[in-house]
């Protein structure tokens, strides 16, 4: 295992409270401030462009295949297509009908072209978060539930197998997916646990050579993961709330969001979306391939 300082440059120096769910999409790179519920998307290292803002939390989007700025969104307490005039039209809002006040978190689309989000309840009770799939005819379906902060979603090149994180127990889970249903293929398993003082688990991105890399919310850092469970490098951030990584297909860079929510003394770093040099690339984030 290796640990680098590398050098980063701050690609957007927003201020964001809790940026997230940074992923790669037709050539720009797209990304959410949650807690404002703001959705911003950079491209050629030019100044970002808020895409919206809606008066609910947001999560993560993905984009809907064959419908042209229009984002299928895990919003404020469910799933939502976020239309071009800012409008959303919601397909479900299951958190509505849980004990504690809650709120959707990351998500991402799957090669198959369904989309997978978590929830968290906002006071962090143990077990009230769950993980959602949205089939193509818009119908969503509790997958797991039990979980705390269902975080970073991460699916391999062929769909077969997901990266789940539940950030608040530092675990993150590996799932064997039927790509033709989307049905899990038995129990969950245990990919990685990480003691309290190493960091809690947050967005992760798979690389173009199947390893897994994982943002460690509290710790400054980006990990590496082999396949196989054992960890290749820790990669240190000026910030101490890295929440999402991402690695587009051609760039040679990965893309940190950070957050200034829960940092005393937060620098200028904190909040930031950041670059750092890498040697390997990512892949283009999926469409939800949605057929309403």
């Amino acid at each position: 295992m290796t640990s680098t300082a590398a050098p980063a440059t701050v690609v957007v120096d927003g201020g964001y409270e809790l940026a997230e769910g940074g992923r790669w999409f037709d050539g720009r790179y797209v990304y959410v401030d949650i807690l404002t519920g703001r959705l911003f998307a950079l491209r050629d290292d030019s100044e970002a462009t808020q895409l919206a803002v809606l008066d609910v939390p947001l999560g993560a989007v993905a984009p809907v295949h064959g419908r042209p700025d229009t984002w299928i969104a895990a919003a404020g307490t469910g799933i939502a297509l976020l239309t071009p005039d800012g409008a959303l039209d919601w397909l479900d809002r299951p958190e509505d009908r849980t004990p504690s006040p809650s709120r959707m978190n990351d998500g991402v689309a799957d090669p198959a072209g369904r989309f997978w989000a978590g929830s968290m309840a906002y006071d962090g009770t143990p077990g009230a978060g769950s993980l959602y799939r949205t089939d193509p005819d818009g119908t969503v379906v509790r997958v797991l539930d039990g979980l705390t902060i269902a975080n970073g979603p991460a699916f391999t090149a062929d769909g077969t197998t997901m990266y789940l994180a539940d950030t608040a127990v530092g675990t993150i889970l590996r799932c064997r997916i039927d790509p033709l249903s989307g049905d899990l293929l038995g129990s969950p398993e245990t990919f990685a646990r990480l003691p309290d003082d190493e960091g809690s688990p947050d967005g992760m991105t798979v690389d173009a050579e199947g390893c897994l890399w994982v943002a460690l919310w509290g710790a400054g850092a980006v990990r590496r993961y082999h396949p196989d469970g054992h960890l290749l490098h820790t990669l240190a951030v000026p910030a101490p709330h890295p929440t999402s990584v991402c690695l587009p297909p051609d760039d040679n860079r990965l893309f940190v969001t950070t957050a200034r929510y829960g940092v005393k003394n937060p620098t200028a770093t904190s909040g930031a979306v950041l670059g750092f040099p890498v040697a390997v690339g990512g892949t283009a984030g999926c469409s939800w391939r949605g057929r309403l």
